[in-house]
């Protein structure tokens, strides 16, 4: 029988050009529970993941009763992980969407500095994506779109004002003190 559930996505996961961990997220939800519940276990699972995979060409393997699909941009390894029946060109949109949301947020300079710089914006466009193991969105320009609403801070706003606001009266303070020079 078909597996007709909308919890798709196992993980998602982010490792540097070393196999450490970025950014990883495990869901628990849905008809399977979570395969990796302590830290210990997911460590385990995203180093042996990574050395299963660092020097292989392809984009989809099976390992260890699951469907991984991997991308690598410069020195960074993204990873979905899903069922082991689950449809690959859905988990593949799904992870060619958030790369390329997270290129598009980090000015296509995707690095390991720029994704830990940046990790509020790189852990809200996984979030856009993928919902508790449900796959919400794959196009990448409405992910970035998403993120970039999000990123538009009501103090960054102030600040700016606040600057602007300073600045002009400095302006006008330096203005009336030459004025009175000139008395």
């Amino acid at each position: 029988m078909v597996n007709l559930s909308l919890y798709t996505v196992r993980a998602m996961v982010i490792l540097d050009g070393d196999g450490n961990r970025l950014v990883a997220k495990y869901y628990s939800r849905g008809p399977h529970m979570q395969s990796y519940k302590t830290v210990k276990e997911q460590k385990k699972f995203e180093s042996e993941l990574f050395s299963k995979t660092r020097k292989s060409s392809g984009e989809v393997i099976l390992y260890d009763g699951h469907t991984v699909l991997f991308k690598y941009v410069n020195d960074a390894h993204f990873y979905l992980v899903g069922d082991p029946e689950e449809n690959e060109l859905l988990l593949s949109a799904v992870l060619n969407g958030v790369v390329e949301a997270i290129s598009l947020l980090l000015k296509h300079s995707v690095d390991k500095r720029n994704l830990l710089d940046n990790l509020d914006m790189v852990v809200l466009a996984l979030d856009e994506a993928v919902d508790d193991g449900i796959a919400l969105e794959t196009d990448p320009n409405v992910i970035a779109s998403n993120v970039s609403k999000r990123g538009v801070d009501t103090t960054d706003v102030l600040l700016s004002s606040l600057n602007e606001q300073v600045l002009f009266d400095v302006y006008k303070q330096a203005k009336e003190h030459f004025n009175f020079s000139m008395l």
